[in-house]
C-alpha cells in the first residue's frame, strides 16, 4: 500500500465524475421500476396467499418457493440468455435486440420477480396479524371479500409492514448492482468500468460504498418517519424477517 498512488481527486475529474452520477441514476432507475413492479406483484402474492381458495394459495405458494430458492443472479441469466431461446424466433429477437434498453429491462423483471416474492411474505404475514373480526364485520355489513381486502386488509397490512417493506426495498437496492452482469451501466458497473481506466480502484470504490450506504440510511430515516405516522394503536409493526 505505499507505493499505491493515491488520487481522491479523482472522483470529481471529468469525465468519471459525469460516468458516476449517471451510473447512479441507473441503479436508482432499475430499483424504483423494480420496486414498482415488486410492490404490485407482492401485493397480489400476499392477498393470494391467504384467501379461502386452496387451489389459488397453492400457485401462489409455488411461485414464492420457486423465487426465494433460486439465487437472483440465476434469475437474471434465465431471464436475458435462456427465455428469449425458448421463445419463438422472432419473439426472442425483439425481446433480446429490438427492445430498446433490453438490459434494463430484463434486471427490473428479474429484480421485481425475484422481491415479488419477499413482499408477498411480509403482506400475508401483516394480513394474518389482523384479527378475523375485522373480516366478519367487513362481510357481515355487505362488502364483497374483494372490498375486504381492499378497504380494510391490505390498508392495515401495508401500514403495519412499513418496516418490513422497507428492508426489501434497500435490498432490491442494493441487488441492482447484479444488473451489471447483462449490461446494466449503473453504479457498480460504473465503478469497475473508471477503475480499469485509472487503477484508483480504491478511492472508486469507497466512493460507491458512501454512495449505496447513504442512500440507504436517507430510505430508512424516512420511513421511519413514515412508520411513526402511519402506527396503528395496539398493532406492533412488522418486523423484517428473512424470507
Amino acid at each position: 500500500m505505499q507505493h499505491y498512488a493515491w488520487n481522491w481527486g479523482i472522483l470529481v475529474t471529468q469525465p468519471y465524475v459525469f460516468w458516476i452520477l449517471s451510473g447512479l441514476l441507473w441503479t436508482m432507475l432499475v430499483a424504483l421500476a423494480g420496486w414498482v413492479l415488486a410492490l404490485a406483484l407482492g401485493s397480489i402474492l400476499g392477498v393470494a396467499r391467504t384467501v379461502p381458495n386452496r387451489v389459488v394459495r397453492a400457485l401462489a405458494a409455488a411461485y414464492v418457493e420457486y423465487f426465494r430458492n433460486v439465487p437472483l443472479l440465476v434469475q437474471i441469466f434465465l431471464w436475458y440468455f435462456v427465455l428469449p431461446e425458448l421463445l419463438p424466433e422472432g419473439a426472442g429477437r425483439w425481446l433480446k435486440r429490438d427492445l430498446p434498453n433490453a438490459e434494463f429491462w430484463t434486471a427490473v423483471l428479474s429484480l421485481g420477480t425475484y422481491t415479488a416474492c419477499r413482499v408477498g411474505e411480509t403482506l400475508r404475514a401483516g394480513i394474518e396479524s389482523i384479527s378475523r373480526g375485522q373480516t366478519s364485520a367487513g362481510l357481515s355489513s355487505g362488502l364483497t371479500m374483494a372490498q375486504v381486502y381492499g378497504y380494510i386488509l391490505l390498508p392495515v397490512a401495508y401500514r403495519v409492514t412499513v418496516p418490513a417493506l422497507t428492508s426489501e426495498f434497500i435490498n432490491i437496492f442494493k441487488n441492482s448492482a447484479l444488473a451489471l452482469t447483462i449490461g446494466v451501466l449503473e453504479l457498480t458497473s460504473r465503478t469497475r468500468q473508471i477503475a480499469e481506466f485509472t487503477y484508483n480502484a480504491i478511492e472508486l470504490f469507497t466512493c460507491a460504498t458512501v454512495i449505496y450506504a447513504l442512500i440507504s440510511l436517507v430510505v430508512t430515516y424516512a420511513m421511519r418517519i413514515a412508520e411513526s405516522r402511519a402506527r396503528l394503536p395496539g398493532m406492533i409493526a412488522s418486523q423484517p424477517t428473512d424470507a
